[in-house]
């Protein structure tokens, strides 16, 4: 579906897109306008890693580690599977 340039609003949703297609990261108005407005569930390295360029910063400025399941029962010497983290993305404050 065609939408004209404007009905895509302003503001870093617009900047971001022409600066992340810059460093090889190709996402549409929709994948920025989700990764503006929301926490994303993933993001890949690439994509972090062009964020962090764009915004001159390191991705400890932008991710926060929370540990999820805190209480993990293991026996003596067995040694389980890596337990998965979630992460918080901060937006930095630029103003």
């Amino acid at each position: 579906m065609f939408r004209p340039a404007n009905s895509y609003g302003s503001g870093p949703r617009r900047r971001l897109v022409p600066l992340l297609a810059e460093r090889g990261v190709d996402l549409s108005w929709e994948q920025v306008f989700r990764l503006v407005t929301q926490p994303p569930q993933r993001l890949s390295m690439d994509t972090l890693a062009a964020r962090c360029d764009i915004l001159d910063c390191q991705p400890n400025d932008l991710l926060e580690v929370k540990v999820v399941n805190v209480e993990v029962r293991k026996t003596a010497g067995e040694a389980g599977p890596a337990q998965p983290r979630r992460i918080t993305i901060r937006r930095p404050d630029l103003t």
